[in-house]
């Protein structure tokens, strides 16, 4: 819906010049239109954008920053989208160091599908709030409610009961990090001191990583006298090869975000939470940017052909682009070259 008061401030702003130009035609898409389920954190982040909105009057201001009334959970945040379509999904037990307890596991996936749901969402970052990421699952949690011991009787069909319940009970914790690759947006890791046993397992689920050079890997599972089962041993040897997983699980040692660039693990490393902030939001806001339908696509393309051959991954794209192939983006993008501007892609 448009604004039609902020309509006519910005028509009669003066200077009317192509930057102030420019955000009036995003409102009039829809890229800056408010939503019921949206908070914007702080001003938003592009000097664009606050240098424009730092010249409408408060209510007018107001207007075109989006209010929070559907997300509310317990142990994460949801932040934004802001004007980009970038949003954040924030592990918010600080205290805990981010440990994973069944508040996390039920609500991690649910705020990924509510955002992924979003039209004004393009990309997901995941970051922890505190000193750390994640310090991997609670132990409250894992002698509480994760491990089962089997009754003292009922036989052998108890037992087999019992073991199934784990089984599904080992599903479902699967399936909140799974969500981050079922998500058709991209969803980026922003990674902070500890990132311990199933914060590896989350974030070899997202599509791209980066993190501060003091942070601190480890595979700690065995440690544990526990065979990881949330996704490591299933997606790292994707990520940093089959040699190195192996030696990373053996040992559960412990390795620093330098290393961690070296195995490929991630993308980038900062010498500071600030800095790692502005590089992943820069590479957020880049990605955001693009035609959806081809970044949906493209992500798609590559977890199938992941696991299948050169002939399967071929045949799979192919088919896709017969089916989703977008002119009106197509056109757009060179249009949007051609006139030295930013493009405007329809939502998904």
């Amino acid at each position: 819906m448009i604004n039609w008061q902020s309509v006519q401030e910005v028509a009669n702003a003066k200077p009317r010049d192509k930057l102030e130009h420019r955000i009036f035609l995003l409102s009039l898409t829809g890229v800056l239109s408010p939503g019921p389920d949206h908070v914007v954190r702080s001003v938003l982040r592009d000097p664009i954008a606050h240098k424009f909105l730092s010249n409408l009057s408060p209510a007018s201001r107001a207007n075109w920053e989006m209010k929070s009334d559907g997300m509310h959970f317990e142990s994460v945040a949801v932040e934004g989208p802001d004007f980009a379509g970038v949003a954040r999904l924030v592990l918010n037990r600080p205290k805990q160091s981010n440990a994973l307890n069944a508040a996390m596991f039920r609500e991690i996936p649910a705020a990924v599908a509510s955002l992924d749901a979003d039209p004004n969402v393009r990309v997901i970052i995941v970051a922890g709030s505190g000193k750390h990421f994640c310090a991997g699952i609670d132990l409250q949690f894992l002698s509480t409610d994760s491990v089962q011991s089997s009754s003292a009787g009922g036989g052998a069909g108890r037992l087999g009961l019992e073991r199934e319940a784990f089984r599904r009970h080992v599903k479902w914790l699967q399936d909140a990090f799974t969500s981050f690759e079922h998500c058709r947006k991209p969803v980026i890791a922003a990674i902070h001191g500890a990132c311990i046993g199933a914060g590896i397992d989350m974030i070899t689920a997202c599509d791209l990583r980066y993190c501060t050079d003091d942070a601190k890997f480890s595979v700690k599972e065995v440690d544990l006298a526990i065979t990881a089962d949330l996704g490591t041993l299933q997606r790292l040897p994707h990520v940093v090869g089959y040699s190195a997983t192996m030696e990373l699980a053996l040992t559960a040692r412990a390795f620093d975000g330098k290393e961690a660039r070296e195995l490929k693990l991630v993308h980038g490393v900062l010498p500071s939470k600030d800095l790692l902030d502005e590089r992943v939001y820069a590479v957020a806001a880049e990605i955001a940017g693009k035609s959806p339908l081809a970044i949906m696509g493209t992500k798609a393309v590559l977890l199938k052909s992941r696991n299948s051959s050169v002939a399967d991954g071929l045949d799979y794209v192919a088919t896709w682009n017969a089916a989703l192939l977008h002119k009106e983006d197509i056109l757009e993008a060179m249009m949007s070259r051609m006139e030295h501007r930013n493009p405007l892609f329809a939502k998904l």
